[in-house]
Parts: structure tokens; C-alpha cells; sequence
């Protein structure tokens, strides 16, 4: 987005100008963010085989999911929902990860029918895929290297204590298993969490991934997750992703030569590739002022946007109808009948009532947690391509709201 003789622009489209055709609140995504991230992913690792699957759990849309396929991504699919919306946006079975986690067998062998690659995260699981499957059905097995490469506690999930992955420590039991059943383990997985803070963590992690690797003489490839940081304001950390290319390519060659063979790298970012790529634009309902706080009251909530609630989570807000105003001191606040802040004591430019503000970086984990809370109405989906805004998700009504609940005759 980019302020231009006033006026703030998304690919040349003006921004109050889109709001007042969609409405307010509103979801939109860029696309042409979305190629520059996925393609500064394949340049960083220009110099190995490279797999990329987009983490749809970020942002579930379907023509996103179309959009990231027709540039070449894979997916990565954590529901047997995520792996069948896949389908539906054209992925083929290969090239979709189907990632779950604690689920039953039965959601297992229905990703099984469905054609798609398994990643299996413990040991009881596996065993029992083993056992129905034997060598026939390739597996991947998710691994926590126990490594943590920073972030909220909350997406910090390379702990000893997570539920996600099996440990290290495991290893052991993971391979009497494997033998036991004649498993065929195509594909060792690295799970570390969300925002990787320090490149050196996560290399000493792949290092651990590596030598685990070496025991399973049947590898097509190595899947290294994802977690790469992007800048929430200014000053923030972001993971240099040319960095960490240039590194992590020298440790995998070195891998794949005395491994004997190439093996392809897989990533499978989400917050990477669509995060700035996302704005929410919300109108100001009313300006509160208390005995000591400013209020900018909002038509949304955390019912759309429950980052800031949920995980502290740092959204940037521009007031995009009077970006040339006074800076003032306010606290950003939403509708919903709970302490609902977007965010405390941020300089804003003058807002009146009436006004547009945006949240930036509402492209990642925004829509896809929104909720129907105090009865509220989830918003419409806007995406901007090649120059031009289309809606890719209709606001919702009450006739949604309605649509799946039985009246009884009481």
C-alpha cells in the first residue's frame, strides 16, 4: 500500500474507493505480494531442488489456494477439510502434505483415499499405519528437534513439552516401529513453531534433522517447515531469508553428497507468503474519550481480528481517510462485548468519526480464526490482481448465521 498525493494505493487502486464499493469491514489481499514472497523463497534456494507448499491454514480462500497453485506451490494441509478445499482449488493429491495433528486413524486412512501425502507426528499412529499399510503407502514422519527459534509462547511450538512432533528422543522407538511394520518412510519432517527469531537455531535444527535423515535410506526429501518472521512494524526482526539460503543450501549439499543422492528441500510457509499481503479496513464507529484514554471505537472485533487478544499480536493501524492529519494518542478497541483491543496508546493521525482505519499484515491467521461471536456477521474477501479488485468471499448475512441451526416445535 502506498500513500500517493494523498491517497492511500493497493496495485494503483484507491484504497476508500474499494472500501466504499465492498463495504465495511473488509478483508483484501494482494497478489502481487504474494508472488514476491513465493519467489524470493525460490531465489534464496536457487541452488538445491526446492519444494514450496503453502501453509492454507494461513489464509483458506480458495482462489488464494488456486492463485499459489498456479504459480507452482504445493500445499500443506493440517485438516482432511484443508486437504479436500486443496482439491477443489485443482492441487493434485501428490502435491498436497496432509500435516494433522492428534487426529484419528480414521482421518489417516481417509487422506490415504484421497491420494495425498502423509505426515504422521506420533508414534501410536504410525504404528497403526504401519500395520494397515505396511511398505505399500509411503510415509512422512514429523520430528521436534526440540529447538526454539524465538517467537510468542503461544507459536513457540519446538518445545519438549509440545504436542506437536515426535521427539527426538524417540528415535529409537520410531525405528523398531518402521522395521516391525515394513514401513517405507519417504520423507523426515522438521517441526519447530512460528516466528524463527535467530537463523542460527534453526540451522543448528536442520543439522539435527540431517543427521536423524541418515538412517533412512529410502528419503525423496527433507521438509523443514516453515516459521520464517516477517516485520510487524518498523523496527522488527524479520528472518533474512537470502541469509538463511545461503547457509542452509551449503548444509544440504553437504547432506545430499554423502547421502548419496539429491533430495529435494521442502518449505511450507503460510505467514511468509501471505501476511503482508493482507489489509483489513474497518470504519470508525465513535471516538470515546474517557478521564484517560482517547477510544476509537470500531464496526468490527475480535470476532474478525483476534491476533491482538489472542497472542499480544502487533497489527500496524493507518488512518487511510486522513493520512496528512495530527498524530494523537488512542486506543484502538472493537464492538464485541469483551475487553476487545486492537491496540493501547498507538499514534494515529487525527480520527474522526467515520473514518477508515487499517490493520496491515492481515493477510496471515486473520480471516481463517475469524468467528461469528455476539452473533456478529463475518466480513467479505477482496482480491487484488493484475490491477484489478475482485470479491472472493461474499459478507455474510443472517440467513448464514441461521442456515444450520433445527427450530423445535417447543
Amino acid at each position: 500500500m502506498k500513500l500517493s498525493h494523498g491517497r492511500y494505493l493497493i496495485d494503483g487502486i484507491d484504497v476508500i474507493e474499494l472500501v466504499e464499493k465492498y463495504g465495511s469491514p473488509v478483508y483484501v489481499y494482494q497478489t502481487s505480494k504474494m508472488k514476491q514472497q513465493y519467489d524470493s523463497m525460490l531465489h534464496a534456494f536457487k541452488e538445491i531442488k526446492v519444494k514450496i507448499n503453502f501453509a492454507c491454514k494461513a489464509l483458506n480462500n480458495l482462489n488464494v489456494l488456486k492463485f499459489f497453485k498456479g504459480i507452482g506451490s504445493g500445499l500443506d494441509a493440517v485438516s482432511i477439510e484443508e486437504v479436500q478445499l486443496g482439491l477443489q482449488a485443482g492441487f493434485k493429491p501428490q502435491d498436497i502434505m496432509f500435516t494433522p495433528n492428534c487426529v484419528s486413524i480414521e482421518e489417516i486412512i481417509e487422506g490415504v483415499k484421497l491420494g495425498v501425502k502423509i505426515n504422521i507426528d506420533n508414534i501410536s499412529i504410525l504404528e497403526q499405519f504401519g500395520n494397515l499399510y505396511g511398505n505399500k503407502i509411503p510415509v512422512c514422519i514429523r520430528i521436534n528437534p526440540h529447538i526454539l527459534a524465538g517467537g510468542h509462547e503461544k507459536i513457540s511450538t519446538g518445545h519438549i513439552d509440545s504436542k506437536f512432533g515426535i521427539s527426538i528422543y524417540q528415535m529409537p522407538h520410531v525405528h523398531r516401529v518402521v522395521e516391525a511394520t515394513n514401513i517405507k518412510v519417504e520423507g523426515l519432517h522438521m517441526h519447530t513453531g512460528s516466528d524463527i527469531l535467530d537463523v542460527e537455531v534453526f540451522l543448528r535444527g536442520a543439522e539435527i534433522m540431517l543427521d536423524v535423515a541418515r538412517s533412512f535410506p529410502d528419503l525423496n526429501y527433507v521438509d523443514f517447515g516453515s516459521g520464517f518472521k516477517v516485520a510487524y512494524k518498523s523496527e522488527d526482526y524479520f528472518t533474512d531469508i537470502d541469509s538463511l539460503g545461503k547457509d542452509l543450501t551449503k548444509v544440504f549439499k553437504k547432506f545430499c553428497r554423502e547421502y548419496g543422492r539429491d533430495l529435494t528441500l521442502v518449505f511450507e510457509p503460510g505467514k511468509f507468503l501471505v501476511s503482508e499481503a493482507g489489509y483489513f479496513f474497518a470504519r470508525v464507529n465513535v471516538v470515546k474519550q474517557t478521564l484517560s484514554t482517547v477510544f476509537a471505537g470500531l464496526d468490527t472485533g475480535l470476532n474478525h481480528l483476534i491476533r491482538p487478544m489472542f497472542y499480544d499480536a502487533y497489527h500496524h493501524i493507518l488512518n487511510v481517510s486522513n493520512p496528512k492529519g495530527k498524530q494523537r494518542i488512542y486506543t484502538v478497541v472493537g464492538y464485541i462485548c469483551e475487553t476487545d483491543t486492537f491496540g493501547w496508546n498507538r499514534k494515529i493521525n487525527d480520527i474522526r468519526e467515520g473514518d477508515y482505519l487499517v490493520f496491515l499484515n492481515a493477510g496471515a491467521y486473520c480471516f481463517t480464526m475469524s468467528s461469528n461471536y455476539n452473533s456478529r456477521l463475518r466480513p467479505p474477501e477482496v482480491l487484488i490482481h493484475e490491477g484489478k479488485d475482485y470479491l472472493i468471499r461474499k459478507r455474510e448475512t443472517l440467513d448464514d448465521l441461521l442456515k444450520n441451526q433445527v427450530m423445535l416445535e417447543i
